[in-house]
């Protein structure tokens, strides 16, 4: 075990990537091992936005709210590929919030955050707006609002590549089992998932940000059962074909009191979010239930002149948020605020756990975290803030330029039609080159496994985004699931396989 790392990770969703990613450009010698694919759980089943929250206004979390409504603008700055701007329509409904109440929540919503690029809200006439021709007759009156979408799990595997790009030691499908201090270090064992080879590994921190197993981690591989930290909390989604034309959101308000998103999703799509509901099970087993799936059903339906039911729906996801124990009566009064805990130091070996979080604040979590380890070895608080000046790859053109970019590789290759070269940049951004190489024709970028994949396309994911299987590539990486038969994603999986198996021989 001659290798002494100085931060260890435990978890690759988007916590643990972007802490990864950071301490690494920092010049730290990372190792971050996840026991399935990077961002495949909860970071993988987002509403998918970078969002200041306007719901949370109503629970007085300023901070969270201000903190968030910054980052959105940096963030698109860094992966203007990944990230864009939407535009949400939020009706007025008879009955619940006034007017006048979400008129001045949008005030503070475009003052609170310093919003610089994004355009401010405006009020609606939706009898006349196109916005309003989906719409049953729920009111007159409505207003429009600026947030960004994000690829989430895009996000998540461009930090964790740009890592090792500077260093880091990623390693997807290796579990933690076991981790003790001594002699000032964390001596951890690890297990290769597909082999089951065991290695010892060290390190001068830790770092837990294993999102809804974080509890686990702490209970299994350190030892240290007590009260839970987390509140698991489910939230699911629903993919309909598309209810709407044009390219706006909507959020609308619902008599329990919760809200619900409708948002334009891979060009013929309308996706449904989300649910929040307490949660119990095992993380890995989260499945959209068919009460969340009727309640998401309804919601649309109540507003859409278009009724959804669910045999509509074409797809489903669902994850487990792991929300700081706060203490909320209700899942969704529960904080999406983070919480830091530190212990060690002295000659000890120091331990970092990471609390709650959203996906829109990964990148401020990520500093937070390296700030409370450099009190303990100021040698971690070196180059501190430059991510927030940093771009992730492909991701080095202006906010706005996608469409201009898209234009540029469909002259560079001719067989690239509009709606193709669109998805390329909004998953590989300028990276779109070196996946396509030289290649002149479509025949050059191989098979074709069906839901635009090509071999081209999923030989680059395998070797420079950590891809293992058929569900890494269509769910996670791309959504081209959306569009394949099960055979073709069967035999996706079989061909990725007897790559790896010719790879490792």
């Amino acid at each position: 075990m001659s290798r002494i790392y100085d931060i260890a990770v435990i978890g690759g969703g988007i916590n643990g990537c972007g802490i990864a990613r950071d301490a690494a450009g920092r010049g730290l010698d990372v190792l971050l091992c996840e026991m399935d694919d990077l961002g495949g759980a909860t970071s993988a089943a987002s509403t998918k936005l970078i969002h200041g929250g306007l719901r949370y206004l109503e629970h007085r979390e300023f901070r969270l709210v201000r903190h968030a409504l910054a980052e959105r603008e940096v963030l698109w700055r860094m992966a203007p590929h990944i990230i864009w701007p939407l535009r949400f329509v939020l009706p007025h409904r008879p009955g619940l919030r006034p007017a006048w109440l979400l008129r001045l929540g949008l005030f503070i919503y475009d003052h609170l955050g310093g919003r610089r690029l994004l355009p401010g809200t405006r009020t609606l006439r939706l009898v006349s707006d196109p916005a309003g021709a989906p719409l049953r007759d729920v009111s007159a009156r409505g207003f429009e609002y600026s947030d960004c979408w994000v690829q989430d799990n895009r996000l998540v595997v461009l930090n964790a590549a740009d890592a090792a790009a500077r260093g880091a030691d990623v390693r997807v499908r290796t579990a933690c089992r076991a981790a003790r201090r001594a002699d000032g270090l964390w001596h951890l064992e690890l297990e290769d998932m597909a082999s089951g080879a065991r290695a010892q590994v060290a390190a001068r921190a830790l770092v837990n940000a294993a999102g809804p197993w974080a509890d686990a981690v702490l209970a299994g591989v350190l030892g240290r059962a007590g009260r839970a930290a987390t509140r698991l909390v489910q939230g699911s989604h629903i993919v309909v074909p598309k209810l709407f034309d044009h390219d706006r959101c909507y959020i609308f308000q619902n008599p329990d009191g919760r809200i619900v998103f409708a948002i334009p999703y891979e060009d013929d799509f309308t996706l449904i979010g989300t649910t929040d509901r307490d949660y119990t099970g095992e993380p890995g087993e989260v499945r959209a239930t068919a009460e969340e799936i009727a309640y998401l059903c309804a919601a649309a339906s109540s507003y859409f002149t278009t009724s959804v039911v669910p045999a509509d729906v074409v797809w489903t996801y669902s994850g487990v948020r792991a929300l700081f124990n706060d203490g909320a009566s209700a899942a969704q009064e529960t904080t999406r605020d983070y919480v830091l805990a530190v212990d060690g130091g002295n000659g000890e070996a120091p331990l970092l756990s990471v609390f709650g979080g959203k996906i829109t604040t990964y990148r401020c979590l990520a500093e937070d975290a390296l700030g409370k380890l450099a009190a303990l070895n100021p040698a971690i608080g070196r180059n501190a803030g430059w991510t927030a000046r940093s771009t992730l790859p492909g991701g080095a053109f202006p906010p706005g330029g996608a469409a201009a970019l898209s234009e540029e590789l469909r002259r560079a290759y001719p067989f690239l039609d509009a709606r193709r070269a669109r998805r390329l940049v909004h998953h590989y951004g300028t990276a779109t080159r070196a996946m396509l190489g030289a290649r002149r024709t479509a025949a050059e970028c191989g098979r074709d496994f069906g839901g635009d994949l090509t071999e081209a396309e999923v030989s680059y994911l395998m070797a420079h985004e950590f891809a293992r299987t058929a569900a890494d590539v269509a769910w996670r990486r791309t959504k081209s699931g959306l569009r394949m038969t099960q055979a073709q994603v069967a035999a996706l999986d079989d061909w990725m396989a007897a790559r790896q198996a010719a790879v490792a021989a």
